[in-house]
């Protein structure tokens, strides 16, 4: 005789999600030039690395940023590259793309095809946030 375990449905804790995007928000708006255009790309050296972002779309409430990690020891592995929308009206900073995901799902079934966690979205916003502490001491700042 089997028995089927049933695990529960994972269920998204939205407030840690918000509460979380609105950490990397205050993280970003750190790291903008006060007076910024579309196109602008800019580099922030801080105590743990370099950050190159670059701002794509540049909107009275929203703005599209790309940041990297750019490698200076190893060109094998590709830098780490992630799109962000900034939201100012509300004072959030979410990830849209990373790598090779984009249209993050708030919730995937788990075993999946890709493998990707039952929490993908939040874990690629942990990521920006921990990506963010490099410009956290910034040092200089260059535009370009």
């Amino acid at each position: 005789m089997s028995r089927i375990i049933e695990t529960p449905r994972y269920q998204p804790n939205v407030s840690s999600f918000l509460s979380l995007c609105g950490r990397n928000y205050a993280h970003i708006v750190n790291l903008l030039p006060e007076e910024g255009g579309q196109g602008d790309k800019w580099r922030v050296e801080g105590g743990f690395g370099i950050l190159d972002l670059a701002l794509l779309e540049n909107t009275p409430y929203t703005q599209l940023l790309e940041i990297s990690r750019p490698s200076e020891v190893c060109n094998i592995i590709p830098a780490p590259r992630i799109l962000v929308r900034v939201y100012h009206d509300a004072k959030l900073a979410e990830v849209l793309s990373g790598q090779q995901i984009s249209n993050f799902k708030a919730v995937y079934d788990y075993p999946n095809m890709r493998m990707y966690q039952r929490d993908e979205k939040y874990q690629v916003n942990v990521f920006l946030e921990e990506l963010l502490k490099i410009g956290r001491q910034a040092t200089r700042v260059c535009l370009s």
